[in-house]
């Protein structure tokens, strides 16, 4: 990968409920981050004007509502999220959701990613749902459906990447969650990993939070991940 477009893999996600805070963060970044997360807390502060002012700065918008509801209402609103000119969207779902989420994208260069397993889940977390499989099985098992149903790509850890590379080819967009820089706390993230091993394991794009709003120099730690996945 050229050079330049090392901060293009890093997605910033802006988990604030107030959303002059999470403009101001998008401003002190400037040209290192281009592609924003909008979860649910954002978007119900900010509503679509949040989505509408990112989109205005030229940056990419990964819309993570994780939609899941009867196949219709799903449709509709991805629809109209793709109309929007929205980049990156999560659902969940089973074959017709997810199917009728494709179908409604369609001519748009909107991208559903299906989510597999979350990174603040662990075996014991799968254990108490009565799911007998181990965590690994359940993710390539949801990676292949959402390969089967038409998906672009997957949210998924650092540490299934290579394996879903090996099963369903590159092809497949794969972007990590529970990034954490060395030395940086791992709060809920039961399977952290850092920007360099996310990167050398085969991940597209990786979600990193409080290591930039947390942060009293964002600017800075931005930097020293984009130097961090030069070194992958």
């Amino acid at each position: 990968m050229d050079s330049d477009n090392y901060n293009d893999r890093i997605i910033c996600a802006l988990d604030f409920e107030n959303p002059e805070r999470a403009k101001e963060l998008v401003n002190e970044l400037g040209d290192l981050v281009n592609i924003y997360k909008v979860g649910m807390l954002l978007q119900f502060t900010g509503g679509n004007e949040i989505l509408s002012w990112l989109l205005s700065k030229q940056k990419k918008v990964f819309l993570d509502m994780k939609y899941y509801d009867i196949p219709e209402t799903v449709a509709s609103v991805v629809e109209k999220v793709a109309q929007m000119g929205i980049n990156f969207l999560t659902i969940h779902g089973n074959s017709r959701i997810i199917e009728e989420a494709v179908k409604a994208k369609s001519g748009s260069d909107l991208k559903l990613l299906a989510i597999t397993v979350l990174t603040s889940m662990d075996a014991q977390d799968l254990e108490e749902l009565g799911l007998k499989c181990s965590l690994e099985d359940m993710v390539m098992q949801r990676v292949e459906k959402a390969v089967e149903y038409g998906c672009d790509g997957v949210i998924t850890s650092g540490h299934e990447v290579g394996k879903i590379n090996s099963k369903v080819g590159s092809n497949l967009i794969k972007i990590t969650p529970g990034i954490r820089p060395k030395g940086k706390q791992v709060n809920e993230h039961k399977r952290p990993v850092t920007p360099k091993e996310a990167i050398e394991s085969g991940a597209d794009y990786l979600v990193i939070g409080r290591p930039l709003y947390q942060s009293f120099e964002p600017r800075r730690v931005a930097e020293e991940i984009i130097k961090d996945i030069g070194g992958a």
